[in-house]
């Protein structure tokens, strides 16, 4: 029987970390159980002591898995999210700020959300939630996994991922056998990327993405974007939906915060000039949708 790390209580955990120090973490783990394994000891928080390590995970840069089992008042809020942060649900619901709006993560659902962003999930009073997640480790000078084709939501069959989970924790609070190891973290790796860089999405979307992402500065309309997949726009829409979880113009919008929050970390151009770069005439509309979808001010997040 492998342990399984506990909280209870009404107030459950608050803790402050970063390892950019620029971050606040306020958890509130009440009455839930886990199992995580990590990549080293360097996150000094405590729900994360006592959990075994496995040094093998750095090499995807990944930080932490793990399989949690939440109620009500579970909540996590992240505001400075250094990683991407995937996410399985297994049974029941709970409720993840996506792009700036609360939405719902059910079974045989998962859920991307990329770096540097605010990162925030929580329990629905009255319904238990159980998931499993990988946790990625990046820096803004790296590549993240999340790309342009990424979903943020979609269906997911969460089975796999979560017998390469449980297997890597069986084997890191064993045997410890390299070899073993390696292919549970391979294994892990593999599904996620199934989801979060899918082979099978269409040729149209790509079109219209390669296109817009080089000229993110243009007011694109839903009829334009239609236009360059020859579809129509309902079509247009349907295929976001079932491809990202987004609509096409809430995707044009990820593209261009995406685009802003590489410029602010790469450039020292004015916040107007960043503006104006992704389409937005006003910096005060642009910082104003900056900060609901990234969850920082333009200005904090440089």
């Amino acid at each position: 029987m492998y342990p399984v790390s506990t909280f209870s209580g009404e107030t459950g955990v608050v803790e402050n970390y970063s390892p950019y120090g620029q971050s606040e973490d306020i958890q509130n783990l009440a009455s839930s159980n886990y199992k995580v394994v990590r990549s080293d000891d360097s996150d000094p928080r405590k729900w994360l002591s006592g959990s075994p390590i496995c040094s093998l995970l750095a090499h995807w840069h990944i930080a932490h898995v793990g399989i949690l089992w939440a109620k009500y008042p579970f909540e996590i809020k992240r505001k400075f999210q250094s990683g991407s942060f995937m996410m399985a649900c297994l049974r029941g619901e709970g409720a993840v700020l996506v792009d700036g709006q609360w939405k719902r993560l059910r079974a045989g659902e998962a859920c991307l959300l990329p770096p540097f962003v605010l990162n925030t999930f929580k329990c629905v009073e009255g319904i238990d939630w159980d998931f499993c997640w990988v946790r990625y480790l990046e820096s803004p000078e790296t590549k993240p996994i999340v790309t342009q084709h990424s979903p943020v939501m979609g269906k997911f069959d969460h089975a796999p991922l979560l017998a390469a989970i449980q297997g890597l924790y069986a084997e890191s609070c064993g045997a410890q056998n390299p070899g073993s190891l390696d292919h549970w973290i391979d294994l892990i790796q593999h599904y996620v990327m199934s989801f979060a860089q899918p082979q099978n999405y269409d040729d149209r979307l790509w079109r219209i993405w390669q296109k817009v992402e080089q000229r993110l500065s243009r007011k694109w309309t839903l009829t334009e974007l239609a236009s360059i997949a020859h579809v129509s726009e309902e079509h247009l829409r349907r295929l976001c939906r079932q491809h990202y979880g987004r609509s096409p113009m809430q995707h044009l919008t990820f593209l261009r915060m995406q685009k802003a929050k590489y410029l602010l970390s790469t450039t020292d151009d004015k916040i107007e000039t960043i503006a104006r770069a992704v389409s937005y005439d006003s910096p005060y509309t642009f910082s104003a949708l900056f900060k609901r979808w990234v969850g920082w001010s333009p200005s904090k997040f440089r």
